[in-house]
């Protein structure tokens, strides 16, 4: 399995870095919303805005990357797939690149928001993990509903409808996370038991899509 989850991932990373569509729109639509609240804000931003602001905007990203997970693969590919590699691969797999993905634009977008709006962090390590929990959730919960979303016609907008809800959870605690980064450099205790909690539902949706794919796939 794990040669086979490496082959997929290196596949995937390769197609990205021979089309470079994906990350590429993903660089301009955070560069342009970023400046558009630097516009709207005139420089003068207060943390709790920008807080706020920095997850959205990390949200709709993920939710514009992630979605071409499995859309852009044609059925015939699929079938491939399903004859060569076990689904549990093919979902680590997905996980795995998508969250590297989603490192590479968090960690642009936090550039981003220093070159218009300022560092405001003041706990950068508790910040990073927050930020690296943070990128880990988004990918495995998206490509499971992009997995979900690619067996109808209208993809796009059932990957909207479903993934909202999924990530609530996420980003209320994500932004709980960064509100203490921006006032404290220490792992306080409700420190500590937002990232235990958000941690735990990393865990949960990998093991669901690790477990419920192989249904889907079927399909």
């Amino acid at each position: 399995m794990i040669a086979e989850i490496k082959a997929l991932f290196i596949k995937d990373l390769q197609l990205e870095l021979k089309q470079k569509y994906s990350i590429n729109s993903i660089v301009l639509y955070v560069l342009s919303t970023v400046f558009v609240a630097y516009l709207s804000y005139q420089g003068n931003i207060d943390s709790t805005s920008w807080n706020v602001m920095f997850w959205i905007i990390l949200l709709f990203a993920a939710v514009n990357a992630t979605s071409k997970s499995f859309v852009q693969e044609r059925p015939s590919r699929h079938l491939y797939y399903y004859t060569m590699a076990a689904p549990q691969s093919v979902i680590i797999a997905k996980i795995l690149y998508n969250s590297l993905m989603m490192i590479i634009i968090a960690i642009i977008t936090f550039i981003v928001f220093q070159l218009f709006l300022g560092n405001m962090i003041v706990g950068n390590t508790l910040f990073f993990v927050s930020l690296l929990l943070g990128a880990l959730g988004f990918a495995s919960t998206l490509t499971m509903v992009a997995a979900i979303a690619s067996r109808s016609d209208n993809n796009f907008a059932l990957m909207a409808i479903l993934s909202f809800p999924l990530m609530l959870p996420f980003l209320l605690s994500l932004i709980a996370l960064s509100n203490i980064a921006l006032v404290t450099a220490e792992f306080t205790p409700e420190a500590l038991k937002l990232l235990g909690m958000t941690f735990g539902l990393n865990l949960v949706v990998i093991m669901l899509s690790y477990i419920l794919f192989p249904y889907l796939w079927k399909e």
